[in-house]
């Protein structure tokens, strides 16, 4: 049981993104790591935002290609001195390609606390039907 107490606090560091593409501006870009739920009518995607707000936050959906972008911006003002930095700012960003199954028209987000809640709902399935033959 103790063991189960300790894989459970243990915290994932942040990863920056590895891709080939260049960046235009300076600064680090980091995956948030996000976790994926599946129900009959909808998908869930939580993702781990800390220090984004709503304004910095940036949700796009082009091509079937769901794009989250979000900015922390530094947390020390303008007269201070960085004397330890343990928490990275930056931009987190992350990608999703979405099936014909998702409803685009009626995603839903909300962020709280750093976690981004997206909501995916799913088209609705034809309702099976049953056909009356009428005899003459």
């Amino acid at each position: 049981m103790a063991n189960a107490q300790t894989k459970a606090l243990k915290t994932k560091e942040k990863q920056e993104v590895m891709t080939p593409a260049e960046q235009t501006r300076p600064g680090a870009v980091f995956t948030p790591s996000v976790d994926i739920f599946e129900t009959e009518q909808k998908i869930t995607i939580l993702a781990d935002m800390p220090g984004v707000k709503a304004d910095d936050l940036n949700i796009d959906l082009r091509d079937n290609t769901l794009t989250l972008l979000g900015e922390i911006a530094p947390v020390e003002g303008p007269d201070e001195e960085d004397v330890l930095i343990e928490y990275e700012t930056g931009k987190y960003f992350r990608q999703f390609t979405l099936s014909e199954v998702i409803d685009q028209e009626k995603i839903d987000a909300q962020l709280k606390n750093g976690v981004l809640r997206l909501t995916l709902p799913k088209v609705e399935k034809a309702t099976p039907k049953k056909i009356l033959v009428k005899a003459e």
